[in-house]
């Protein structure tokens, strides 16, 4: 081994992007910066990796501190080492992304933090590299979005078809032709539709929809049929 008392020391955090929907927009949750360096400044929710913490357990606590969270979709998405990312210290953050239906949880954020939810495409600036994390996650999701049935975490049980397509217009920041959206969503199968009906919008209302998950297990691929330019996207 080494002898390492010459190498550099630096600090090892984790910071956790957050995408919520609101049943008719994508959005993502910041907060105020509470110190300098960009006191005041909006930023990602982060903090220190503790010696006695893995990344998996830093990144829940954060997300348990800020919106009272337990049980979420939570995923690591890649490690951000720039030396100068950081004007003060040398810091590598290992960024997370969760998605939450925000209807659920909007009661349990946290006012010490000054949480905020954005409109994705209207998000302010954000500190350090904190903007770059969040166009990684988006392409992240993307991709996967198209194989698995991932934006459904930010959908409630139980959902409409308008609900369904404003979502992953949202997401792949695109319209998407309503009657050819429904024809592909309809064939593949994968969607049970339920005898109730959302109301809130017209009187003749629309029915929910809920995941049939045992039969997407067995054609996931179906989901690439509605996925705009699916070739496109990036892993």
């Amino acid at each position: 081994m080494t002898n390492n008392t010459t190498e550099t020391k630096m600090l090892l955090a984790v910071d956790c992007i957050i995408f919520g929907f609101d049943g008719e927009n994508l959005k993502i949750l910041l907060i105020k910066r509470g110190f300098e360096p960009e006191k005041d400044k909006w930023s990602l929710m982060g903090g220190f990796i503790k010696a006695n913490e893995s990344l998996d357990e830093a990144a829940n606590k954060i997300l348990l501190q800020l919106t009272g969270l337990n049980g979420v979709y939570l995923e690591q998405l890649y490690a951000f080492g720039d030396p100068a990312r950081d004007p003060d210290e040398r810091i590598v953050s290992v960024a997370y992304f969760a998605l939450i239906d925000i209807h659920k949880y909007e009661t349990q954020l946290s006012d010490r933090y000054h949480a905020e939810w954005f409109l994705v495409n209207e998000m302010p600036g954000l500190v350090f590299d904190h903007g770059q994390m969040v166009e990684i996650a988006k392409q992240k999701i993307r991709y996967k979005a198209a194989l698995h049935p991932l934006l459904f975490e930010l959908l409630p049980r139980k959902f409409t078809i308008p609900q369904l397509q404003s979502l992953y217009e949202g997401v792949y920041n695109t319209k998407i032709d309503n009657r050819n959206f429904i024809r592909k969503l309809t064939s593949t199968g994968l969607l049970i539709k339920l005898e109730e009906k959302d109301k809130s919008n017209s009187k003749k209302g629309a029915f929910y929809f809920k995941l049939d998950k045992k039969k997407y297990k067995a054609k996931f691929q179906a989901f690439l049929n509605f996925i705009p330019n699916p070739e496109n996207l990036i892993s």
